[in-house]
């Protein structure tokens, strides 16, 4: 294959390459000389900034460590140890056989100068105790069939506890129930399944679904729900009756 120089050509020689290559870098450090000394100089003329905006965090950061450390810390402890004698007279009212509404406003309302679950929820907001104030407020609601005002208090808590946060999804179902509103019902029944599997809350809280269910004429919800009863806990107090309910889920169809 034939090759062709082109007219007037001329190779460069090594020293001329090695020449154009540090022209080149020096250009490059040049150029990076340019930016630094720009960086320095928007550093200089905004220093001010700069560490004011350093400031606000440091300040930020101390003050969140300090407000958990001497204000939040102490305040926790606080609102635990205000539940004390209102969760005594909560424990003597489910185990009373008389007089359980007036311990139960004990408990919510307090007594001799001590908080009751009401007041640690206004005075001590944000607290673990309050959060848990909230639950006991609902409970000692349902119970005292003042149904509202236990929806009111059991939708302000939350929890992950497999059981607490069972029964207080359970406890609104229940309290919907009572106020004949069984869609509703069936709904926080639903969600108080599904917030947990054990043997305590879910078995419960199938079979009250499962009721619920075929009150409302929806059968095949029904018998899924006692289904899963007979099926996952054979061993609860609930599947003892639950064939019963299957044959009226089944009858339905």
């Amino acid at each position: 294959m034939a090759t062709y120089k082109k007219r007037g050509f001329k190779p460069k020689t090594k020293e001329e390459q090695m020449a154009e290559q540090h022209s080149t870098t020096a250009e490059v450090f040049s150029t990076l000389d340019q930016s630094a000394s720009k960086s320095e100089e928007w550093v200089s003329r905004n220093q001010n900034f700069i560490i004011g905006v350093i400031g606000v965090i440091a300040v930020a950061v101390l003050g969140y460590l300090g407000y958990h450390q001497f204000v939040q810390k102490p305040k926790e402890v606080s609102a635990d140890n205000e539940m004390y004698y209102p969760r005594q007279y909560f424990d003597q009212a489910l185990n009373s056989a008389t007089e359980k509404d007036s311990l139960y406003n004990l408990a919510l309302n307090g007594a001799e100068g001590k908080y009751g679950f009401l007041d640690i929820i206004d005075e001590y907001k944000g607290t673990k105790a309050a959060n848990l104030a909230n639950y006991a407020a609902g409970m000692a609601y349902l119970n005292m069939q003042k149904y509202q005002d236990a929806i009111t208090y059991l939708e302000k808590f939350s929890s992950d506890d497999a059981i607490l946060g069972a029964l207080a999804k359970g406890g609104i179902g229940d309290a919907f129930m009572q106020l004949n509103q069984p869609n509703d019902a069936l709904g926080y029944y639903e969600k108080a399944i599904a917030h947990s599997t054990n043997d305590y809350t879910t078995p419960r809280y199938l079979y009250k679904a499962g009721v619920t269910a075929l009150e409302l004429k929806q059968n095949d919800k029904a018998l899924k729900f006692f289904q899963r009863i007979k099926v996952e806990f054979p061993n609860s107090d609930e599947a003892r009756t639950v064939d019963a309910f299957i044959g009226m889920a089944k009858g339905g169809e």
